[in-house]
């Protein structure tokens, strides 16, 4: 089972209508859980690692359901924290064609939501752990679930764990009275060992400019010069963070993306294919699925970051076939793959 990794953040429901129909067409709701801390966990589980999701979350029959699909699917729920009222929710219109998605998010006053400092065992939880992994989405939801997070990162930081990150910004959660996205995400990026992050997230965490991309095709030539002062930068801002990952993902239509990924790791800047991508299915979780493949592969296949890259690319392309926010993939289909 190898070492123990611990993630931290909101499960929630995740709510669509049937097919393609936008949220005020038909009468039928899908719900499934999801959220991208427990969508690492679920993938970790999968590809399999030993690894707990620490969440809160009311004490009720959904709890309960909630619960059973993380063990049903490997994870540890142990240390699941039982308060306030309600589990946070989400509603999904996905894209069509030319159309955008859309996202609505209702977690204010979720059990989440209220999250503070001293309600988690931390010290117990990270007694036998090795890895913590945390997003800027966690600090997004509140000032309170904002403390709680940073006194888990600091925590896991005495206690010598690797902390792994995903930027994870999300524009329409940051709401909160005296909300910084930008000074908060840098600040918590300053405790991590691996980023992750997209172009866009990147940017909003670390006010630099990304590298323009254009039009990027299976057989585009990315700027390796114009990365290489990038990652400059980034390690400037974050010296003791060792592995920084960048997703790059150009979207023609809703079911027609390229994907691609550039590895920073200890000052050398990896590179991989760019996977051409027709007919997706469900594109949520791939920055999820990104990381838990990452994870995964560095603790399989350490000092060997080109094996890595190409392997959580190869796992955040797969996830585009799959419905749901989880990916649910072994390591075998994705080593099939490459």
């Amino acid at each position: 089972m190898g070492k123990r990794i611990v993630t931290f953040g909101e499960i929630m429901l995740r709510y669509s209508k049937e097919g393609a129909r936008r949220l005020g067409q038909g009468n039928v709701w899908e719900g499934q859980f999801g959220g991208s801390e427990a969508n690492v966990a679920v993938s970790l589980a999968l590809l399999g690692n030993n690894v707990e999701y620490v969440t809160r979350l009311p004490d009720n029959d959904l709890t309960a359901a909630c619960k059973h699909t993380l063990r049903y699917r490997g994870v540890d729920v142990n240390h699941i924290v039982l308060g306030g009222q309600r589990i946070g929710t989400y509603y999904y219109e996905p894209a069509k064609d030319l159309r955008r998605s859309k996202v609505i998010y209702d977690r204010a006053g979720s059990s989440f939501y209220s999250s503070a400092p001293g309600m988690y065992p931390w010290k117990d939880i990270f007694s036998k752990a090795d890895i913590f992994h945390c997003s800027g989405i966690t600090c997004a939801v509140s000032q309170s679930a904002t403390d709680a997070t940073f006194e888990a990162v600091r925590t896991a930081r005495a206690a010598g764990l690797r902390i792994t990150c995903d930027i994870n910004y999300r524009k329409n959660l940051w709401k909160y009275e005296g909300a910084d996205a930008h000074a908060t995400l840098n600040r918590l990026m300053q405790y991590s060992d691996f980023i992750f992050g997209d172009q866009d997230e990147w940017e909003i965490a670390t006010a630099v400019p990304q590298v323009p991309m254009g039009h990027m095709q299976a057989d585009t030539e990315l700027d390796m010069e114009a990365y290489g002062k990038y990652f400059e930068e980034m390690h400037r801002q974050f010296p003791n963070c060792g592995e920084m990952m960048l997703g790059l993902r150009n979207q023609m239509t809703s079911s027609h993306h390229t994907l691609t990924a550039l590895l920073w790791y200890k000052g050398t800047i990896y590179r991989t294919r760019i996977w051409d991508i027709q007919n997706i299915v469900d594109p949520v979780g791939v920055g999820d699925a990104f990381v838990a493949a990452y994870i995964h592969a560095a603790e399989k296949w350490p000092g060997d970051p080109q094996r890595g890259l190409d392997f959580a690319t190869a796992a955040a392309m797969l996830k585009n076939s799959i419905e749901g926010d989880f990916n649910l993939v072994t390591e075998d289909e994705i080593l099939d793959v490459l």
